[in-house]
């Protein structure tokens, strides 16, 4: 019975924090609002036991995020994204094709004949099982993957530093600093 309140308030939480994507005036809080209701969804995840996909869920999910609030901040012409805009374009459109998606995944949902036979029984390690099925072949793609995020991530941070920590010293890295302010630490 917990699980089963866990999983409604999680579920509910997700859903409110969806709508606060749209509902919020900046990009900042929009990214988080997104990043909440990607962790509210991967806690169901997790209590159906699978341990895995659902910390794979939040740290990818976490680690997108970062990389999006780290490309606003640098590239986006009002500071970080904080500053109000519109969140919503083509309104009528916009609701006229998610109410046809919906129709369609509703219908899908309730018109297929679902089957009616028992489920296998649980591999003995439906972690290992499911590492299997995702990765298989392709872990050194994800590695690599994951090596040009975390390059992407710290390539964006030098970019949008204004000075790096040898700049002040000039282009040959000899005399003394070009500090804006004189005095300061060992002197």
């Amino acid at each position: 019975m917990a699980e089963w309140a866990v999983f409604v308030v999680c579920a509910l939480a997700a859903v409110a924090a969806a709508v606060a994507v749209f509902r919020v005036d900046s990009m900042a809080r929009a990214t988080f609002a997104l990043l909440a209701s990607f962790v509210f969804t991967a806690v169901p995840v997790l209590l159906l036991d699978l341990a895995y996909l659902g910390v794979l869920i939040v740290l990818m999910m976490t680690m997108e995020m970062v990389v999006m609030a780290v490309f606003m901040i640098m590239f986006m012409m009002n500071p970080a994204g904080l500053m109000p805009m519109t969140m919503v374009h083509n309104n009528k459109g916009a609701l006229a094709i998610s109410g046809a998606v919906f129709c369609v995944l509703a219908a899908g949902a309730l018109l297929v004949p679902w089957p009616r036979e028992p489920a296998p029984p649980p591999p003995a390690d439906p972690t290992l099982q499911l590492g299997k099925a995702i990765m298989g072949g392709h872990m050194m793609v994800m590695m690599v993957a994951g090596l040009v995020l975390f390059a992407t991530m710290v390539a964006g941070v030098v970019l949008a530093t204004g000075r790096g920590r040898y700049d002040r010293y000039g282009d040959d890295l000899r005399g003394r600093p070009d500090d804006p302010i004189r005095g300061g630490v060992g002197r």
